[in-house]
C-alpha cells in the first residue's frame, strides 16, 4: 500500500477550468485506440476482478443475501476456468462493499480471506443527514470491522461554491475513520459541470481522502469517463503539486466486461501502471463481475455459458 494520503491546507488556486469538448474528445478517444484480444483481454479481466468493489446497496438487503455476495468475492470465477487460465490460486476481489448495518455479517463471511469490507457511510446516497449523524455513522462502521468507508459530500457546498465548508466537512470525515480508508463520493451527475468535477476532486484530496470516488449509483448519471479523465488529471496534479498520492474508483452504470477494459485504458493512459491495482483503483460493481466471466469461459471454451450456470454476485 501506498503512504496514506496526509491532506494539505485548502488551496483553492489549484482549480483549474476544464475544456469539456477536449474532455469528451480525448476520452473517446482512448477507447477507439486500444484493442484488446484473446489472453491479453483474459488477462486486463483478471486484473478488474482484483481491482472490482463487490456491491450490495439495496434497500432489501439481509445478511443472507452479503453472505452470497462474499462468497463470491472469495471465488469470483468457476473452478474450470481458473484451472483453463492455468491461474495457481482462485483470484479475488478487491473488497465487498455493503451499507454499515451489514458489515458484521460481511467480516464474518470474509474472515482469513484478506478481502476489505468497505461500508457506504454519512447518509448515502443524498448525505443530507445533520454531520454529528454522518461523522457517527462513520465511527459505527469502523466499529462494526469497515476497514473503508465511502463518504458522500454535500453537493450544496460544490453548487455554491462553499469549498472552506466542503473541505472541513471531508477533513471531519477522515478523522472519523481513524485508520479505515475514506473513498470521497463526489455523486458527479450532480455536479452539472467538469470545472465543478476537478474543483471538487480537488478539496477532497486536500481534506485527505484516500480514493475519490465518481458517483453513488443512485444518480440519474453515473460514472462516464469524460468525468473519469477529469477526476484522473486531479489526482495527476495533486500528485505533481503535493507529493501524495490518491486513489480512483468509478462506480454506477458499470455492467459489461467493455466496461471494465475501457475504466483500465483509462487509468493506464492518463496516471499510468501504479494505478492499475487494487491499492489504488477501484471498479465499484456487481453486475459487471458476470459479463467478465462469461467473457472468460468463452476465451477458454470457446463459447458463452448460459446465465444460469454461472453462481449470482
Amino acid at each position: 500500500m501506498p503512504p496514506r494520503n496526509p491532506g494539505t491546507p485548502l488551496d483553492c488556486d489549484s482549480f483549474q477550468p476544464v475544456n469539456t469538448p477536449a474532455s469528451k474528445r480525448r476520452a473517446a478517444s482512448l477507447t477507439a485506440r486500444r484493442s484488446l484480444k484473446g489472453r491479453y483481454q483474459a488477462a486486463w479481466l483478471l486484473n478488474a476482478i482484483a481491482c472490482m468493489d463487490l456491491t450490495t446497496l439495496a434497500g432489501d438487503d439481509t445478511p443472507d443475501r452479503v453472505r452470497r455476495l462474499c462468497a463470491k468475492a472469495r471465488r469470483p470465477l468457476t473452478d474450470e476456468i481458473v484451472a483453463a487460465l492455468g491461474l495457481e490460486g482462485m483470484p479475488k476481489t478487491g473488497a465487498v462493499c455493503v451499507y454499515p448495518t451489514m458489515v458484521a455479517p460481511a467480516v464474518k463471511a470474509l474472515e482469513g480471506s484478506g478481502i476489505p469490507v468497505a461500508s457506504v457511510a454519512t447518509g448515502f446516497p443524498a448525505g443530507l443527514m445533520p454531520l454529528d449523524l454522518r461523522l457517527a455513522e462513520i465511527r459505527y462502521a469502523v466499529d462494526q470491522g469497515a476497514q473503508e468507508i465511502d463518504i458522500v459530500i454535500t453537493r450544496a457546498h460544490v453548487l455554491g461554491g462553499h469549498w472552506a465548508a466542503l473541505y472541513d466537512e471531508v477533513a471531519a470525515m477522515r478523522a472519523a475513520c481513524g485508520a479505515a480508508h475514506l473513498k470521497a463520493i463526489l455523486a458527479t451527475g450532480d455536479l452539472v459541470t467538469l470545472s465543478n468535477v476537478y474543483a471538487a476532486s480537488q478539496v477532497a484530496m486536500q481534506a485527505g481522502a484516500d480514493f475519490i470516488k465518481t458517483s453513488t449509483g443512485k444518480e440519474g448519471v453515473n460514472a462516464t469517463l469524460p468525468v473519469g479523465l477529469t477526476m484522473c488529471r486531479a489526482i495527476r496534479d495533486y500528485q505533481a503539486a503535493r507529493g501524495h498520492i490518491v486513489g480512483f474508483k468509478p462506480a454506477g452504470g458499470m455492467k459489461t466486461a467493455k466496461d471494465a477494459l475501457n475504466w483500465q485504458v483509462l487509468m493506464r493512459e492518463e496516471l499510468g501502471r501504479d494505478w492499475l491495482r487494487p491499492d489504488l483503483f477501484r471498479l465499484g460493481a456487481s453486475s459487471m463481475l458476470a459479463d467478465i466471466e462469461r467473457q472468460l469461459s468463452h476465451h477458454v471454451t470457446g463459447r458463452y455459458a448460459a446465465h444460469h450456470h454461472l453462481a449470482l454476485a
